[in-house]
């Protein structure tokens, strides 16, 4: 993605002949790294929370709200997923201007991002609920924060 950005550039400023398929090749790349990366490789801790709520309550109202939470993610993209299925079967009667590539391979990773989501939630849910899992040990924020302090 990077080397094709430089290749735009250079083309763009230097050659003063720009090309279009570095652009295709960027947000397609963008897309998949995105995606891809959310649903396979990010780890609940790294997740977003409102850490002054989050961390200003027990460990076992935590499990809730990640319960809570989960379900709600669970629900949303296993509701949604028949719609990105239509889509993504849609978007095969067209391909990309530059590089030939039909749309459905593109947004496809949609695909995988929903589905691992979902099981992944589901796991999350199931933890929570049922006290396992290393979330349910993590420390209170506000003790990390004085912790640090002092040190």
């Amino acid at each position: 993605m990077f080397l094709c950005f430089i290749v735009q550039v250079f083309m763009r400023y230097v050659m003063d002949s720009p090309v279009g398929w570095t652009v295709e090749v960027c947000v397609i790349a963008w897309l998949w790294i995105l995606l891809w990366g959310q649903s396979v490789s990010a780890s609940e801790e790294n997740e977003i929370r409102f850490d002054i709520l989050y961390g200003s309550v027990s460990p076992g109202t935590r499990r809730w709200f990640r319960a809570i939470f989960s379900l709600f993610l669970v629900i949303v993209y296993a509701g949604a997923l028949p719609a990105v299925w239509s889509f993504v079967s849609f978007m095969q009667i067209q391909d990309t201007s530059y590089l030939d590539i039909p749309f459905s391979w593109v947004f496809a990773i949609a695909l995988v991002f929903m589905t691992v989501s979902v099981v992944r939630y589901l796991y999350i849910f199931w933890t929570a609920v049922t006290g396992r899992g290393a979330s349910a040990s993590e420390p209170d924020s506000a003790t990390v924060s004085r912790k640090d302090i002092t040190e």
